[in-house]
């Protein structure tokens, strides 16, 4: 079932769909001079579309239309009412016009839908019943003042009456101006005449029994709608008082001639029409997402500190610095080119060709018929990230530069200081070495772009981007070349060392190649992934930072790089985790996650500014599951350690210190509940993947212990089989003939086929086997399995996730369902990126990958299950 989010999402795409928006772009693109729209409102504008509650509101008359009058002349502007229109159909945008005329007369002349609130008699009007509830002494005043006006003013040439339900107005725009003069002085005594409020709204005069109120009927829509900014617009004297109440992110927009506080001014109702049709593109893209691409078809390219993701039409879509959880410099992936963005492209258009990783390297190529772009990080000092873009071919390139530093939360400016870019007013220095390209410069008034044409038939283009760095290097093509191939040859060196399968020796080599990537050579940490917020769901919120390292992902990653015959990075992790070790009160009190410098996270938090991808947010920053209680970390830390003495034939003694420290952790707390691997936000339970993961740790370590001559804690075998026997009775229920998560939960999760691959149950015993079934039955859709579908408690859908498909695989091989576990493995090959990348889900409803990209626990997962398929009969 779709959450309420989702299905707003939907509603509000189908209505806006419905509506001729290729007019409104068609508008927006026209050209209009001196009509107000400059780049600091468009800047303005920029930010007021990203505020996560909004309402748009104006006056009608003189705002919305050309004219004030009681004829259809005054119709508001066709593309200021489908503008309107549309910006009342997006999610959390409300649209309102508050007038002075009469609440009837508006609906019946504005002819606006029922989505857009209408506000009449200067604010006082909210419902049609108003005009029922006036007393019989308002009338006969209003009736008075009427007849009074009648007998002054009703005779001058161009001037008409109107009786609305609690003013009397008078119309004068066809008057001429000395007219007009006498009836407004003759209009203004009659109203104190009768006690009544006299206000000038454009043309119109109205004599009314209430005080103009548009501001309190601009704060009671605000209240209403729970809306965080507002936008108001007017061209009348009774707009100034709701004008005087904006404040903070709210933006004011005087129409026309007139004193104001407005902090802009427009010509004409025609220009403030274009402002609504620029917004509405605006918060469109910030709500839905710019034609977000594919997640899979994103490449990565890395150094072994840094990373940075490259759309398949070579833009650089997301890249942080200096450490991969610092703010990004580029976050297009998350909220389009207003979030930060590096592309290059063929200034004639042409579709792309192909992208492809150069062979065993982490090197990018994208290819055009005219045009190729090559990029790589190449590998730098400890706080420096140096990007390197090539362009080279026959054709012309264009080439922009749109650095949004801090997930373009940050304002700086931009200088060209010879063959150099340089960013100026971050704390860090951000150069783009660029010889021979002659940039030019422009500012939204908070952010610059950098924009050059280049001709590639006299040779490439070399773009060297170096953050953090004081003293640039001056690079030259020829230098460059060097220079990749230095970069190619360190990947290519540590590719011939693996002992790949023979199946799927490419995409196991690509996804050795991700792994790698993945490790932060200065302190060994792992990520779990490069990036933040890539949804389980489209347009949901189970968006998670990943930027960290879990030690339960992290001892898995660089242990399916020892099953490869690689062991420096798990040497490096082990040595990671010691230093973390060495300051904690215990290792039972380790947090599931870190800094990769080691450091605790800090507080889980929101960047409201970004729109997410697909629209989907909030995009967060930091894991709250760095507090939770996950007891079953200490079992892949222990079978890391087991399987590295095991390849390099012994056991130092700092790694025995760590295997006895995961051991202590687990006597001390296995009987406790925790919120298991895949850390919901919940009350923690028993969970029973955990608990065999405290079997495992005790298992692994008797296991070391006997392999290395070790002598292992008396306590350890006997405390072993007392977790396996109470998993084994607790764990499995009979109403699901099954493992379940948890103890006393009828509920499927994919983990508990651990169970049986950990070795705790036999795989032939008849339990793990009916555990098969069950994942089988209840799990798997197509060519993916899910966690589990009980309510985790958190909103929105998610989809399957790759690595429990690996598990299930790998259960397939130990049962002897050898068919089947070839048939699910080449189902899962299907699935993979054009560049052999992986993300962390997949929706087999709607065939679309979802969450952080790439995703170690997907490519780990894929190389076990290689490995173990190789050499097994495929039928």
């Amino acid at each position: 079932m779709p959450t309420p989010l989702n299905q707003s999402l939907a509603d509000s795409a189908l209505l806006t769909k419905s509506l001729p928006l290729g007019l409104l772009r068609a508008f927006v693109q026209t050209n209009a001079s001196d009509d107000g729209l400059t780049p600091q409102l468009l800047a303005e504008l920029k930010l007021l579309a990203r505020t996560p509650g909004l309402l748009v509101a104006c006056n009608y008359g003189g705002t919305l239309c050309t004219a004030e009058g009681i004829s259809t002349e005054t119709l508001p502007l066709g593309s200021a009412a489908i503008a309107l229109r549309a910006l009342a159909a997006l999610p959390n945008t409300h649209a309102a016009v508050i007038s002075g005329r009469s609440l009837r007369d508006l609906a019946a002349v504005s002819r606006l839908p029922a989505e857009v609130h209408l506000v009449g008699s200067h604010g006082a009007e909210f419902d049609m019943g108003y005009a029922h509830g006036v007393s019989l002494a308002t009338e006969s005043v209003l009736q008075q003042t009427s007849q009074a006006l009648a007998e002054t003013v009703g005779a001058y040439r161009g001037i008409t009456i109107e009786r609305k339900p609690v003013a009397v107005s008078v119309h004068t725009r066809p008057a001429e101006p000395d007219v007009v003069a006498l009836a407004t002085r003759q209009a203004e005594v009659i109203a104190r005449a009768h006690g009544l409020s006299f206000i000038v709204d454009g043309s119109v005069l109205d004599l009314s029994v209430v005080e103009p109120s548009k501001a309190s009927a601009l704060e009671h829509l605000r209240s209403m709608l729970g809306v965080s900014a507002a936008l108001y617009a007017g061209d009348a004297a009774s707009d100034e008082l709701a004008i005087a109440t904006l404040r903070g992110p709210d933006m004011g927009l005087r129409v026309g001639e007139g004193p104001t506080a407005a902090a802009h001014r427009l010509r004409d109702p025609e220009s403030f029409a274009r402002i609504l049709a620029i917004l509405f593109e605006l918060r469109r893209a910030w709500l839905f997402g710019e034609d977000a691409v594919g997640l899979e078809r994103h490449s990565m390219i890395g150094n072994g500190s840094s990373t940075a993701l490259i759309t398949p039409d070579a833009k650089i879509c997301w890249m942080s610095h200096p450490l991969p959880d610092s703010g990004s410099l580029f976050a297009h992936l998350l909220g389009g080119d207003a979030a930060g963005h590096f592309s290059v492209e063929p200034v004639k258009a042409s579709q792309v060709l192909g992208q492809r990783y150069v062979d065993s390297t982490m090197i990018v190529e994208t290819r055009w018929a005219d045009v190729m772009v090559t990029d790589y990080l190449e590998h730098a000092p400890e706080g420096i990230t140096s990007l390197v873009r090539v362009v080279s071919g026959t054709g012309a390139a264009r080439i922009v530069f749109a650095p949004r530093p801090d997930y373009a939360n940050a304002p700086f400016s931009m200088e060209a200081r010879g063959a150099e870019l340089h960013v100026v007013g971050t704390s860090d220095p951000i150069i783009l070495l660029a010889p021979g390209v002659g940039f030019s410069i422009t500012s939204d008034g908070r952010h610059a772009t950098a924009t050059a044409d280049v001709e590639l038939r006299d040779g490439p283009v070399v773009l060297n981007l170096r953050c953090g760095d004081t003293e640039p290097q001056r690079a030259a093509p020829p230098d460059e070349q060097s220079r990749r191939a230095a970069v190619a040859d360190h990947s290519r060196r540590w590719v011939r060392e693996l002992q790949l399968p023979g199946v799927k020796p490419s995409l196991v080599r690509r996804s050795a190649l991700v792994l790698r990537a993945l490790v932060h050579d200065a302190t060994g940490a792992v990520l779990a992934a490069p990036t933040t917020s890539l949804p389980e769901g489209i347009g949901g919120t189970r968006n998670w930072d990943y930027r960290y390292c879990w030690l339960r992902d992290g001892s898995m990653t660089v242990n399916a790089l020892v099953d490869l015959g690689s062991t420096s990075e798990a040497e490096g992790f082990l040595d990671w985790l010691g230093r973390i070790l060495a300051h904690a009160p215990g290792p039972e009190w380790l947090h599931p996650l870190y800094s990769v410098t080691g450091a605790p996270l800090s507080t889980e938090a929101i960047i409201e500014s970004l729109p997410g991808y697909a629209g989907s947010r909030p995009v967060r920053i930091g894991n709250a599951a760095d507090h939770q209680v996950q007891l079953d970390v200490f079992g892949p830390i222990a079978e890391l350690i087991d399987a590295l003495g095991k390849r390099n034939g012994a056991l130092p003694d700092a790694y025995w210190e760590l295997m006895v420290q995961m051991a202590s952790a687990v006597l001390a707390r296995w009987r406790e509940a925790d919120h298991g691997i895949w850390e919901a936000r919940r009350a923690p339970r028993h969970h029973v993947y955990t608990k065999v993961m405290c079997w495992v740790t005790l298992d692994r370590a008797l296991r070391a212990a006997a392999r290395h001559g070790r002598t292992p804690l008396p306590v350890w075998e006997p405390e072993a089989a007392a977790i396996r026997e109470e998993v084994l009775r607790e764990g499995w229920d009979e109403t699901a003939e099954s493992y379940t998560v948890a103890y006393d939960s009828p509920d499927l999760d994919a983990a508990v086929l651990h169970i049986g691959l950990s070795g705790l149950l036999d795989v032939n015993d008849q339990r793990f086997l009916d555990t098969v079934t069950a994942v089988e039955r209840e799990l798997r859709v197509g060519p993916t399995v899910f966690r589990y579908r009980y309510d985790d408690g958190l909103p929105g859908l998610e989809g399957g996730f790759h690595i429990c498909t690996t598990w299930l695989i790998e259960a397939y091989v130990a049962v002897g369902r050898i068919d089947e576990a070839w048939d699910l493995f080449d189902q899962l090959v299907n699935l993979f990126g054009p560049t052999g990348l992986l993300p962390e889900e997949y929706d087999p409803g709607t065939e679309t990958h979802l969450g952080n990209h790439p995703q170690a626990y997907s490519h780990l997962g894929f190389i076990r299950c290689a490995q173990l398929l190789d050499g097994l009969p495929k039928g």
